[in-house]
């Protein structure tokens, strides 16, 4: 059976590194996946959150080299965590175990716009000359 998932999403929140009985890393991260579509003429979204986990030295590759904000390309495969709770109802959670994770974007940083504006007494009176008068007729290209 294959078992394959290939999902793009965007960091919500920065990867939480541990480490493993044994001794392997691994680094837990939740991405969101927003789905836009059409409902008549009104555009709706509606977004979704998967966990993901990676192990060994993927996991070492990624703990300093992605964060909150980054969109990322991950090839992996579905799990199903499964634990009983408190009161002793059985529960699972699908996670996305990574294969390969690869960056397509960082995050925007919004860098403060230097804001100006001319006030009428710096604006010239003078007329702006262009290189084509209006008695050419022909296009120059």
């Amino acid at each position: 059976m294959l078992n394959k998932v290939i999902i793009i999403g965007r960091l919500v929140k920065d990867p939480l590194e541990r480490y493993m009985p044994s001794g392997t890393r691994m680094v837990e991260f939740t991405i969101a996946y927003n789905r836009r579509y059409m409902v008549g003429e009104v555009w709706k979204e509606e977004s979704h959150f998967f966990e993901v986990k990676a192990y060994g030295k993927l996991a070492e590759s990624l703990v300093n080299r992605i964060s909150k904000g980054y969109t990322v390309v991950i090839e992996g495969r579905l799990t199903q965590d499964r634990w009983m709770d408190k009161e002793g109802k059985g529960q699972s959670k699908i996670r996305i175990v990574a294969e390969s994770v690869r960056v397509i974007n960082k995050p925007r940083i919004e860098e403060p716009v230097e804001e100006f504006s001319l006030r009428e007494e710096e604006m010239s009176e003078e007329p702006i000359e262009t290189p084509f008068s209006s008695e050419d007729d022909e296009i120059p290209f």
